[in-house]
């Protein structure tokens, strides 16, 4: 296997900056709530032509109704997604991370992130400008991050709040924005004017999202539990608030004239009502581990996708006994590849963790049909801190390395999939690269923690984890750690007969499945 060296430098050294927000804004007084959530009416008129992307967790985006498949623009957002929002002229959309980092598909241009930046709070909101020049992203803590033309109004950011901020959206004209809390107390700035709020109302379910109507002068708050809330020239068109759901509403996105609005479950569910054109639903199709996020809208013809949900992963690489091949990375880069194989493994990864094979896309093509795909793993390292500070594990107290340890792994290879998805180099089993090459620490509790904090992205993406490593090198980096998935042995030679190595049971707890021998010019590799 192909790494490169790195200078290791620990997390726990590294001292980044909080961001806060450049102003702030007088609080606007609370009112009681106009209208609260009744009738379940779960059915819509297609007055309409719109549709709607959604997104999960792990930013996997569909398109139902007139959109199409939006193509990536820029690298996939690097961590866990926490929303999108849509270009208003239709056509493309952004994914935020909860980290700050921004990526855009289709017509949509990036015009900045908060990537690299160490966030006090995680990003919850994002809203575009009336143009799509620019957009507003907005932390839990109500700090304000503003990109492109998108204008500072004032934040939230010294303020303590009573509960978390979840979500915000623009005014028309892109002089203003609303936010609202999970409580449903609404925050307005700019040109946003404030039509009431649930701020001294006690509600059944918290706030998780929220709508502005077409011309500004009202919005919609909806719960977890599908109630509807609706201020000023917004229109009450229905709600789910007395309907059994299978998950609960993480989000809602308006129709293009404000006649109406979706909702959207964790499990890919969309409600649609008022005019608001019912164009599918990715309920059932969801991919194992991740849980939809958000939805956006978009204008169109009335033509187009019907929306059949998200396309499943891709098959484990299923490699018959016996037949054998290569694998490439970085190295091969510039030189030509190995001849076609009934075993192809390429390298996503450019020796460490966060980088990327400048020939992936190519290497891939090679692999065609029998790829599978690799990823360089080792301990936190790097002056970027939001590579390991937040992820599942939580935010990470500076020099707790077993959750930096956790989350780092989990960042890395959740990057790697979306990297190579985003290149059309898909393939359905990842193996983890573990060599004492690569820097490690020398607490293999820690090490493990990488490990399996890999293993965890990579199954919640939907692929088959697998590990790379030898006996002596896995026990001096992991211990005694046994995650039970695939191994793939290097000899460290050439060897005759390299079945010899193929085993039940191994230093992972599982099969050896594949193994790796000089072959001139190419690493060989035997399928048991």
């Amino acid at each position: 296997m192909h790494r490169r060296a790195r200078c290791p430098y620990r997390p726990a050294a590294v001292l980044a900056a909080g961001l806060v927000a450049t102003a702030l804004a007088t609080l606007p007084l609370t009112a009681p709530a106009a209208h609260a959530a009744a009738s379940p009416s779960v059915s819509a008129a297609s007055v309409s032509s719109a549709g709607y992307w959604i997104t999960t967790s792990a930013g996997q985006s569909t398109a139902f109704g007139t959109t199409a498949q939006a193509a990536p623009v820029t690298s996939p957002v690097d961590g866990p997604v926490a929303t999108l929002a849509s270009v208003p002229a239709g056509g493309g959309y952004w994914l935020a991370g909860s980290n700050g980092d921004v990526a855009a598909y289709g017509t949509a241009t990036s015009y900045g992130s908060l990537a690299g930046i160490h966030l006090n709070q995680p990003i919850v909101g994002m809203a575009a400008t009336g143009d799509g020049r620019g957009y507003w992203m907005v932390a839990s803590d109500g700090g304000i991050f503003e990109f492109g033309d998108a204008q500072f109004y004032g934040s939230l950011g010294n303020i303590h709040l009573n509960q978390p901020i979840v979500a915000m959206a623009g005014t028309p004209d892109g002089r203003g924005y609303w936010l609202v809390a999970s409580d449903g107390g609404i925050f307005d700035f700019g040109d946003a004017r404030f039509y009431g709020s649930l701020g001294n109302i006690r509600l059944n379910k918290p706030v998780v999202g929220m709508a502005a109507t077409a011309d500004g002068g009202g919005y919609w708050l909806v719960a977890s539990d599908g109630g509807i809330f609706d201020f000023g020239d917004a229109r009450f068109f229905g709600s789910a608030g007395n309907v059994k759901l299978n998950a609960a509403m993480v989000a809602m996105a308006p129709s293009p004239d404000g006649g109406g609005y979706w909702m959207v479950g964790a499990d890919g569910a969309v409600y649609a009502f008022g005019d608001a054109p019912d164009r599918g639903s990715a309920a059932g199709t969801v991919p194992s581990g991740q849980s939809v996020v958000g939805i956006s809208p978009t204008s169109g013809t009335g033509t187009g996708l019907t929306g059949g949900g998200f396309v499943p992963p891709p098959a484990p690489a299923n490699y018959a006994s016996g037949t054998s091949g290569y694998d490439i990375s970085w190295p091969q880069c510039g030189g030509s590849y190995p001849p076609s194989s009934s075993v192809a493994v390429v390298g996503v990864t450019d020796g460490y963790a966060f980088s990327t094979n400048p020939c992936l896309q190519s290497e891939a093509a090679w692999g065609s049909g029998a790829l599978s795909l690799y990823v360089n793993l080792n301990s936190p390292e790097g002056s970027d801190a939001t590579q390991w500070s937040s992820g599942p594990a939580g935010t990470c107290t500076i020099g707790d390395l077993s959750c930096e340890s956790y989350n780092y792994g989990y960042n890395a290879a959740a990057a790697a999939v979306r990297t190579a998805d985003a290149s059309g180099a898909v393939a359905g089993t990842y193996w983890l690269d573990v060599e004492t090459a690569n820097y490690w620490t020398n607490d293999t509790t820690a090490n493990t923690q990488v490990i399996a904090g890999a293993i965890d992205a990579v199954r919640a993406l939907g692929r088959t984890p697998a590990v790379y490593a030898t006996s002596y090198q896995w026990g001096v980096i992991a211990g005694s750690y046994r995650p039970g998935v695939p191994v793939w042995y290097p000899t460290g030679e050439t060897v005759l007969y390299p079945g010899a190595w193929c085993s039940s049971s191994s230093f992972a707890g599982s099969a050896v499945k594949l193994v790796q021998s000089a072959a001139g010019n190419y690493d060989g590799d035997y399928s048991c």
